[in-house]
């Protein structure tokens, strides 16, 4: 395994290559050009917040939609690494067939995109939350470090899984689609848990969903300036040791045999 690492990163020059041509071409001839990780967050946090606040009767604004932009922002890290994920193989067939290059840098590539278009996330929802509250927040976002390598390991392993699942079943990404789907109305982005109750829907939400402690892991230093309980990171850390170790054995098994599947 450290051995596989250690291919990786010697050849990082390759794979810093691109995914520099990828924020690129992603933002080629636009006008507000890299504004627009800024943006989008920004206005969709905006128009979900005058939905769902009288929906679910929210008259602090100030406190909602913060807490509606951190979960966007890492509902969004987590699903668009995903769904690019199931493209990386066949975005780097050619250099695939050209060179014996660590396929896990294929994957490596998509969630390193995401990562820059989830810290531009980050940075609105910190703008947003010393506005309203003040600076209280600063001395525990240094916690937020482990969560950013918690998240990271978790994309980079998913974007995996998901490029391993579309080549020998192109239908993965549709499935994704509709997964994630209905996946996000039993993620609290845009309502509380305490919204649902005490009943049997709060404890599927709460506990069965893999998103939700690292959703806490963000949500707690940011918004509330606390720093998480070692439970929140140990349920989060075990999410990502399932997840990694996966992708680790399906990585093994198949890489040898993928190019006869492009």
């Amino acid at each position: 395994m450290l051995n596989y690492f250690a291919r990786i990163w010697r050849c990082r020059d390759f794979w810093l290559s691109l995914v520099k041509i990828d924020l690129r071409s992603r933002y080629r001839r636009s006008v507000l050009g890299i504004g627009w990780s800024l943006l989008r967050p920004l206005l969709l946090t905006i128009i979900l917040c005058a939905v769902f606040r009288r929906l679910f009767h929210r008259t602090d604004l100030w406190s909602y939609a913060p807490y509606l932009l951190a979960g966007l922002c890492c509902w969004d890290y987590v699903v668009i690494a995903t769904k690019q994920g199931c493209q990386c193989f066949f975005a780097g067939e050619s250099y695939i067939r050209q060179h014996p290059t660590p396929i896990a840098v294929f994957p490596l590539r998509v969630a390193l995109a995401e990562t820059f278009h989830f810290f531009m996330g980050m940075l609105v929802l910190l703008a947003l939350v010393w506005y309203a509250q003040g600076f209280a927040n600063l001395p525990v976002l240094v916690s937020l470090l482990p969560t950013l390598v918690l998240l990271f390991t978790l994309v980079w392993a998913l974007g995996l899984l998901a490029g391993f699942a579309n080549v020998y079943f192109q239908d993965t990404q549709h499935l994704c689609d509709v997964g994630f789907q209905i996946l996000f109305y039993a993620t609290p982005i845009v309502y509380y848990p305490d919204d649902l109750g005490e009943g049997r829907l709060h404890w599927l939400v709460t506990h069965c969903n893999p998103l939700v402690p690292f959703m806490s892991l963000v949500r707690e230093p940011i918004l509330e300036g606390r720093v998480p309980a070692l439970a929140t990171y140990a349920v989060a850390l075990l999410v990502v040791v399932l997840a990694g170790g996966l992708a680790s054995l399906v990585c093994l098994r198949a890489q040898r045999r993928l190019i006869f599947h492009l």
